[in-house]
């Protein structure tokens, strides 16, 4: 059993009207609103939440890659990684992930993330990930070539990793006359690549091909069951070994209180109708432009939207919520990874604009009265 702290790093101060002036808080949502003097403030403190996770005894520490926008503060994840890669000393660092579809030059994710690796002595966890529609718009990118720039920005960073150089690559995407990167990676023969994935077929098989461990988000559990499902029938059917639970997380807002769920209820519902209202407002078409994904793909997560919508709205959280005190948290969390066949909690300690003492002890409740239990 695995427990990663996952952070979005998002904007606290979203306008309480964000929909009516702007109907976004990705792409359009103005950057006059960023005050630069609490951004750093704010790093600070979402560094500190890291650091403490590394401290205090949890296997890894997560950050991840969205652009323009208020929903998440990392353009370059690398960067964080950096830092962290000189701030913690234990735990392992998940790049969740590189957007590698968004890059024009790939050979650099594979550059920075061996960089990353021989760093920290070789604790650098590599996702990949196309990244979100959203950010085709960012970057002014064609989403009907994502997939495609996907895989083969994967083949060439790994080929870049475990074959010496120089070779040339010639691709549909991406030509290079000379792949020879410096320095190599400190694990051999690459870094751990995990695939966030929002659970479409062509992921799932491309996955499960390759072993690599999955994390699907923003869905019902049934939904994630399904998925995940899907993944080991692949494995077993058509690539032939038994996908454990090691192959699966489970994400979850995790918030804790000593001594009392109505109290963890109260305290942390405000951030959670600050993430759905404010963060969150990502209308479908640009979650998923025309192109993105294939056309069943898309049925599914029309489907998705609509049981999230009568659900409440979009949430971090799925199954048995992992809001209460410690003992209630831990009975949770167990029925939730069973559920699924899950081995790894993804867990998201800071929510929406919850300050920085109330996710510090958190964190710490569960440091002390649930991971001593899980490990």
């Amino acid at each position: 059993m695995q427990v990663y702290v996952f952070t979005l790093m998002p904007w606290p101060r979203i306008d309480p009207k964000v929909l009516e002036r702007t109907g976004s808080a990705w792409v359009v949502y103005p950057n006059t609103e960023y005050d630069p003097e609490f951004g750093h403030e704010l790093y600070d403190n979402y560094l500190s939440q890291l650091e403490f996770a590394d401290q205090a005894g949890y296997d890894a520490v997560c950050v991840n890659e969205h652009h323009q926008n208020a929903y998440g503060l990392m353009p370059s994840p690398n960067l964080m990684a950096a830092a962290l890669a000189r701030r913690t000393t234990r735990a392992r660092i998940a790049v969740l992930g590189n957007g590698i579809a968004l890059r024009d030059n790939p050979l650099r994710v594979a550059e920075e993330i061996a960089m990353l690796d021989v760093m920290s002595e070789g604790r650098i966890i590599s996702g990949f990930v196309r990244g979100i529609g959203a950010e085709y718009h960012s970057l002014n990118l064609d989403p009907t070539r994502s997939r495609s720039r996907f895989f083969e920005a994967h083949d060439l960073i790994v080929k870049a990793w475990t074959e010496p150089g120089p070779f040339a690559w010639d691709g549909e995407h991406y030509q290079y006359r000379y792949v020879n990167p410096w320095p190599r990676p400190y694990q051999q023969p690459h870094p751990q690549i995990m695939v966030p994935s929002q659970g479409s077929p062509e992921t799932l098989r491309w996955s499960a091909e390759r072993r690599y461990p999955l994390s699907c988000t923003f869905v019902p559990i049934e939904r994630l069951k399904r998925f995940y499902d899907t993944y080991r029938e692949f494995a077993a059917q058509d690539y032939g070994y038994e996908a454990g639970p090691e192959q699966f997380t489970f994400s979850s807002v995790v918030y804790l209180h000593p001594d009392s769920e109505a109290k963890a209820r109260e305290e942390v519902e405000p951030h959670l109708r600050y993430f759905r209202e404010r963060m969150f407002t990502l209308p479908l078409p640009s979650f998923f432009p025309p192109g993105y994904t294939s056309p069943g793909a898309y049925r599914t997560r029309v489907e998705i939207a609509r049981e999230v919508e009568a659900s409440g709205g979009p949430t971090l959280a799925a199954g048995e919520p992992l809001i209460g005190t410690p003992e209630q948290v831990l009975e949770r969390l167990n029925n939730n990874l069973g559920a699924i066949g899950a081995g790894t909690l993804l867990g998201t300690f800071q929510i929406g604009d919850m300050p920085h003492s109330r996710v510090m002890r958190s964190m710490e409740l569960f440091a002390e009265r649930v991971l001593p239990y899980l490990k």
